[in-house]
């Protein structure tokens, strides 16, 4: 489980396509506070660090590579790093599970003060999960949802998430991982089951 604040942005050294899926190279600031085995969201997709020291390395699987960007990542291409959350540690941003729901595009990048407008394209299948003022975890960022229509939303990109994340090396056309916020997806799926006359109560044990 993450919570969508971004820890550090790191640098990938190197990024190798086999049979079996894609071994990645990271340099980040955090490398030596990880431990084998940790889960770690890199660009809003949860991986695991199968090494650690000067670096980081994780495996990404061919399904990963497919349904995410993580397949199109190029040496040198900054991305977001998250450490999965702890549960003694203070909560902020929203539940994020590392588990991208579909790839957007950016559709327009804009100026407002200090600040930056980002409209993402998103697949129809998502339309469901979002909400106005609802959260949505763009390349592992947690945001709001500031404008929505059909197949577009807006978010708005405060100065200091600018400055330390990844989003600011983001071009229109670019493509970036979505994930819907988990709350809304559960009650999404309640109603559709209730809809379609599924739905049934759960046992209950008398005493």
């Amino acid at each position: 489980m993450f919570t969508g604040l971004i820890e550090d942005v790191g640098r990938v050294l190197d990024i190798v396509h086999d049979a079996d899926g894609i071994r990645l190279r990271l340099a980040t600031a955090i490398a030596r506070e990880l431990s084998t085995g940790d889960s770690v969201a890199i660009n809003g997709v949860c991986l695991t660090a199968t090494a650690v020291g000067d670096e980081m390395r994780a495996d990404i699987g061919p399904e990963t590579a497919r349904v995410t960007t993580l397949g199109t990542l190029r040496r040198e291409q900054p991305v977001n790093i998250e450490r999965s959350m702890r549960a003694d540690s203070r909560f902020g941003g929203h539940f994020v599970q590392g588990h991208v729901d579909g790839v957007g595009s950016v559709a327009a990048i804009r100026e407002d003060g200090d600040a930056h407008w980002l409209t993402i394209a998103f697949p129809s299948t998502l339309a469901p999960f979002l909400i106005h003022k609802g959260s949505i975890a763009v390349d592992g960022i947690s945001l709001t949802v500031a404008m929505l229509d059909d197949c577009r939303f807006d978010v708005m990109i405060i100065p200091f998430t600018w400055q330390h994340t990844s989003v600011s090396s983001l071009r229109v056309g670019d493509r970036v991982n979505l994930e819907c916020d988990m709350i809304g997806k559960y009650v999404a799926r309640v109603a559709e089951l209730s809809l379609a006359g599924r739905l049934k109560a759960a046992p209950t044990t008398e005493t």
